[in-house]
């Protein structure tokens, strides 16, 4: 059976071309800064606009260069999803999920008893998180 891991290829492409993007938006707002000061020293107007949006380009690509270091150290965990399974003799057992698996799906014959084995539950793992109590 196979699941899904926390470090998928996908993720670290993602993140990979997020941060080029934004640290090419980080230099051209450079380049805005260093043109606004050139607009400002030789009296043109445009200097101050320049200026604020080199600024604004600045802060959102390094808010977005920590924002990215952040979401990539997250550990997501996936939930283990488990089956109940029913015979008639031998009572309840429980296994992985498997593809496939549906409530009341017939499973055949029981391994240990030959009774009829049908799928009654499917449901997710809940780890409880510890609680911390300050004294």
């Amino acid at each position: 059976m196979s699941t899904q891991n926390e470090d998928t290829p996908t993720a670290n492409k993602i993140s990979t071309y997020l941060q080029l993007i934004v640290l090419i938006i980080l230099a051209l707002s450079f380049a805005a800064l260093v043109f606004a000061a050139n607009a400002l020293m030789a009296g043109d107007n445009i200097g101050w606009f320049l200026g604020f949006i080199g600024l604004i380009a600045m802060t959102l690509s390094i808010y977005l260069l920590t924002q990215n270091k952040r979401t990539v150290q997250m550990k997501i965990e996936t939930p283990k999803v488990m089956t109940t399974i029913d015979c008639g003799k031998c009572g309840k057992t429980t296994r992985e999920y498997q593809r496939g698996d549906f409530v009341f799906k017939d499973l055949g014959a029981c391994q240990k008893c030959g009774d009829r084995q049908v799928i009654s539950a499917i449901y997710k793992e809940v780890k409880e998180k510890e609680k911390t109590y300050n004294v």
